[in-house]
């Protein structure tokens, strides 16, 4: 959520900021009468009875009906977010293809998944066969009757989101690959705005945007650091309800974070990573599990699979694994508390299905290496998206251009 969108705007284009200003205050918290958006907002009430007459013209508000307290007053009409627009997401993986579509209200319209290791195949095919489903997913929505906001397109690895680069996926084998620039050439989405971001920070937006976290107090949790493992290891960095990515986009590496200068050699050309300590390579190593590293969305009875039975059935080297990988975590992760200062840790990934036998070495460590954890614990939760978080992290994102933008969207459709 923009925080400029936080007061009403006092100069020309207070318009279009207050548009913005009436769809998030809906959308934050709910269905609410013209009466309540006024005191919420600071706006009054006849401006937000013209603004939410154009937001209920251009599909973005429905009306639902009689709202008020009983016996106070007239009651108002209820305003909800209509299902508007939808937004795409796609996401390339190493054994996988998701694609994704959500509505404004952030309802799933479509879920495809297409399995296949896309390690061993070069970008030109993948990205043929990822234009495919994307346009597949496309033409679906526009069946249905759907009006599209966008696509964000997710890849594991340093991606360079202005220039549409991935400039380094090293479990797919890429380097410097003009992502967007292909996909568009094989989608021909024309007027269609196509983005790109880093798997593990769409799947932090996702977290933030439809698992309903909550901090202590219970008000929304808007600061974390999402950890999210599946072959490599990656982090998004949430911070007051905005992704952190850094100058160039590049930030939440912490499978990179440098544990033993000497330590093993990396995919990405280093050595002593993190990865290779508390990656899913490394985790399988250590229990003995002699099968080549899957996500578990690729091959939900794969590997992972494979470690959480053993854990489960008590098996000894298993549990040695994952102790090991959960104090490595835990060391990572304790890094990058010390530096952000947050309170909370989510698990992501393969991370959530071992959550039961990670949470305590990765505690542990937190409360052993964050400074300032005897005055500020540090919470570790599990995601609550599982495998979807990082396509419906990006779908998402794709459609919330709309509640940034109404104006610009409104603009949009009565060209089109």
């Amino acid at each position: 959520m923009s925080r400029t969108r936080s007061v009403p705007a006092r100069q020309p284009s207070l318009r279009e900021h207050n548009l913005a200003l009436v769809l998030h205050e809906v959308a934050r918290r709910g269905p609410a009468s013209r009466a309540r958006i006024a005191a919420a907002t600071g706006l009054t009430k006849a401006t937000v009875s013209t603004l939410v007459d154009t937001l209920v013209a251009g599909g973005l508000l429905r009306e639902l009906g009689p709202a008020g307290t009983p016996g106070v007053g007239r009651p108002g009409t209820a305003l909800a977010l209509a299902a508007g627009p939808v937004g795409v997401g796609l996401e390339i993986n190493v054994d996988y293809l998701a694609t994704c579509t959500v509505d404004l209200t952030g309802s799933v319209r479509r879920r495809e998944l297409v399995a296949e290791d896309f390690g061993r195949i070069g970008p030109e095919q993948v990205l043929t066969r990822a234009a495919a489903a994307l346009r597949a997913a496309v033409d679906d929505a526009r069946a249905g009757g759907g009006c599209l906001a966008g696509v964000v397109v997710a890849v594991p690895g340093l991606v360079e989101a202005a220039t549409g680069l991935v400039r380094l996926a090293p479990n797919l084998g890429w380097r410097d690959v003009p992502l967007l620039a292909e996909i568009s050439a094989r989608t021909g989405l024309d007027g269609v705005p196509v983005r790109l971001d880093n798997e593990a920070n769409l799947a932090g937006l996702g977290e933030l945007w439809c698992a309903g976290h909550a901090r202590a107090d219970g008000s929304p949790l808007e600061s974390f650091v999402l950890v999210s493992g599946e072959i490599g290891v990656g982090a998004a960095i949430v911070l007051d309800g905005e992704l952190f990515t850094g100058m160039r986009g590049f930030s939440g590496e912490i499978g990179h974070l440098p544990l033993a200068p000497d330590g093993p050699p990396c995919r990405c050309g280093r050595r002593g990573c993190l990865e290779q300590y508390a990656g899913q390579e490394a985790l399988l190593r250590r229990a003995g599990l002699r099968q080549p590293a899957r996500t578990t969305t690729g091959r939900p009875g794969g590997p992972v699979e494979r470690l959480r039975a053993g854990a489960t059935a008590g098996d000894p080297r298993v549990l040695a694994a994952v102790r090991e990988a959960g104090e490595a975590l835990g060391v990572g992760i304790a890094t990058a508390i010390n530096l952000l200062d947050v309170d909370t840790v989510v698990l992501g990934g393969l991370y959530a299905l071992l959550a039961p036998w990670l949470v305590e070495p990765v505690g542990e460590q937190l409360d052993r290496r964050v400074v300032a954890a005897a005055w500020a614990p540090t919470r570790v939760v599990v995601s609550r998206l599982g495998a979807d978080g990082a396509v419906r992290g990006a779908a998402t994102h794709a459609v919330r251009t709309v509640l940034e933008d109404p104006s610009g969207w409104l603009t949009r459709t009565v060209r089109a």
